[in-house]
């Protein structure tokens, strides 16, 4: 059974996992109403995905 020589010290185990941080998620304008909502998704404040309205609001 392969087992370590040595510990791995806490600097080497923090290198390994430096890529597993969360990240912000990208947020695009909606180009109808310009609001802030994130990539390929339906924009939450005017219904708007696509050029085309896919959910009705209570705005309209």
């Amino acid at each position: 059974m392969a087992v370590p020589k040595r510990k791995s010290s806490n600097s080497r185990t923090g290198m390994r996992r430096a890529h597993d941080g969360l990240k912000r998620r990208e947020l695009q304008a909606c180009p109808q109403c310009s609001t802030a909502k994130p990539s390929h998704v339906v924009c939450p404040n005017c219904g708007y995905y696509m050029g085309r309205t896919v959910v009705q609001t209570d705005d309209e």
